[in-house]
């Protein structure tokens, strides 16, 4: 679901109490938009940042990450890919095999400013984007810098929320409690992806975390939100709703 702000519980009581919500997207504290691509009922209703100004010596640049996504298509299958979009086109563009490392003047880019020609229309039913990828083809492979997300996070612990399959399609969705003196210091983005590893995921993403990160299951909490008030109201869930 995406739309206003709300905390997970007010979008459990919005939505009819479905099974399971999570956040997702990472977003902007101070405006509430999203920062990462959302597919719902078929449409792409948020892009993904499309570009990022460079620092010192490259400060006239723009990079344009790809940066990961999880999807669900017409027929329930599960993908995690790295993702591109463009204002002008409905489908998000996808890159399976590897990000793409671009760059240059333009703070609008098309797909023919990456300069690759390895894509595909992603056509998913159900999306949301986060970063960076975990796991790729049933291996650890984080994209952290390629993905141009926390370059410097590699020992950091946090709360952390996750998303991932398996071979046979079952959709896997991680919370981890962080944040927590004496509890929980929550992981590291290494430690996250050999969790999901172990839990069988063939491919898995991470998402949005620190103070974002809750998971609620029949409306109850599984970890304690590291906010001080509690949950984080919210731009964008993830909902799975009852038969």
């Amino acid at each position: 679901m995406q739309g206003d702000r709300f905390t997970p519980l007010q979008y459990y009581q919005l939505e009819q109490q479905p099974l399971l919500v999570v956040n997702c997207t990472f977003f902007s504290l101070s405006t509430g938009d999203d920062w990462s691509l959302v597919v719902r009922n078929g449409r792409l209703v948020e892009r993904s940042l499309m570009s990022l100004r460079g620092t010192g010596p490259d400060s006239t640049l723009y990079y344009y990450p790809t940066r990961g996504a999880i999807g669900i298509d017409r027929r329930r299958r599960a993908d995690v890919a790295w993702t591109f979009t463009d204002t002008s086109r409905r489908w998000p563009y996808a890159f399976e095999e590897m990000p793409v490392v671009a760059k240059g003047r333009d703070s609008l880019p098309s797909i023919y400013d990456l300069e690759d020609i390895s894509w595909k229309w992603w056509k998913m039913r159900t999306a949301v984007g986060g970063g960076p990828v975990l796991i790729h083809d049933g291996k650890i492979q984080i994209t952290n810098r390629e993905e141009q997300l926390f370059p410097d996070a590699d020992g950091d612990h946090q709360p952390r929320t996750a998303m991932g399959y398996t071979r046979n399609g079952q959709l896997i969705v991680l919370a981890i409690q962080g944040r927590t003196p004496g509890r929980a210091a929550g992981a590291t983005l290494q430690e996250e992806a050999r969790i999901l590893l172990g839990l069988g995921c063939y491919e898995a993403l991470n998402l949005d975390g620190g103070g974002s990160s809750c998971l609620l299951v029949n409306g109850k909490e599984t970890i304690r939100p590291s906010d001080s008030g509690g949950e984080r109201p919210l731009p964008t869930v993830f909902l799975i709703k009852r038969k």
